[in-house]
This record gives C-alpha cells, structure tokens and sequence, in this order.
C-alpha cells in the first residue's frame, strides 16, 4: 500500500492495515512510534501486544518529556507498554556530529533507511529500541508503525536484532509508506 504524500492524514489508515496484517500473519506484537501517545491510542481493543515508543526525555528541550504523564498512565492502563529510551539511531552519535562535525557509522545507517523514507527509519529505531528493551521477544517478527513527523505513514514486517548487531535486522516487508518525500 503506498500513500501519496507523507505524513499524519495516513494514520488511521497505516493503523488499521497494521492491525489486519498482524491479525492474518498471526503477529502478536506492534512496535509503534509515538512521541504524544495519540497514534498509540489507535490501538486500543486491537488484541495485540502494543509497544509504543515516545521520543526521548529532552528531545525538543532538554530536560522536558512531550508526553504527558496522564497520558503514559491511560496507555498502560489500555494494556500498553510505553517506552522512553535513547534513540538508537542518533543519541550520542548525534551529539558527537553536532560537537565536533561530520558523519558517524550510526548516523550513515539512519540516512541510508531515510531513502526508504523517514518511516522505514524510524520502524527500525524503535523496533530495535523495544528489543533492547525486553518489550518484545528477540527472534519473532513484529510489525513496527513509525511516520514522517507527525501520526504515521508506514508500517513494516521486521525481525528487529539488538542495537549490537543492528545490521542483522530484517525487514522482511513493507506494509504500506508514502511514496514521496516530505
């Protein structure tokens, strides 16, 4: 399924293809990037296992989370995991880049996934992300929902490997992406 343009007027619509996808594979768990915890929210009563990542404490300023703390205790209530960590594919490379300049091997794997479009990165990161974690079993495919901005606008079948080993990952389809850049 491909969206014409990117970004969050494809929510409901990639949240509702993650849903049958993971229902006809028999996928159990959802991986879902969701910095304020909205697109999360769209999973409720899905039956599945649902992780949903938010960005890391300090991502817009330092020292404040954008996520409210009602709204991490209304996820969890629905059954949800929320997880708010590092970004695996920036954190500390990207403070070293900013310092000192240049390009860093995690970021070069960040901009290569970009060329799928900013989704498909951001499936990976958080897919990882809730491995590292213990959110989600090492070795089974789930499905991750990440997006351009905004909602979401892709989701993908991936077998996420631990940050270690990060270029063990496997997307092994992609369930729906725009097909433009922002």
């Amino acid at each position: 399924m491909y969206w014409d343009k990117p970004g969050r007027q494809n929510t409901e619509s990639t949240v509702r293809e993650a849903i049958k996808t993971a229902k006809e594979r028999g996928i159990k768990y959802i991986v879902v990037a969701s910095n304020m915890g909205e697109t999360a929210e769209l999973f409720k009563g899905s039956g599945l296992n649902v992780v949903c990542v938010t960005h890391v404490n300090g991502f817009s300023n330092p020292g404040e989370m954008e996520i409210s703390e009602e709204k991490v205790e209304a996820l969890k209530r629905a059954g949800m995991k929320v997880l708010t960590t590092t970004h695996v594919l920036s954190g500390a490379e990207r403070g070293l880049s900013r310092k000192f300049g240049g390009v860093y091997p995690v970021e070069i794997i960040a901009h290569t996934l970009r060329m799928f479009g900013q989704g498909v990165k951001v499936c990976v990161e958080v897919a990882v992300m809730a491995l590292d974690a213990g959110m989600i079993p090492y070795g089974e495919e789930v499905i991750a929902v990440g997006g351009t901005g905004r909602g979401a606008d892709t989701a993908v079948i991936i077998k996420p490997a631990h940050a270690n080993s990060i270029l063990d990952t496997w997307i092994s389809e992609i369930i729906c992406k725009p097909k433009e850049r922002k």
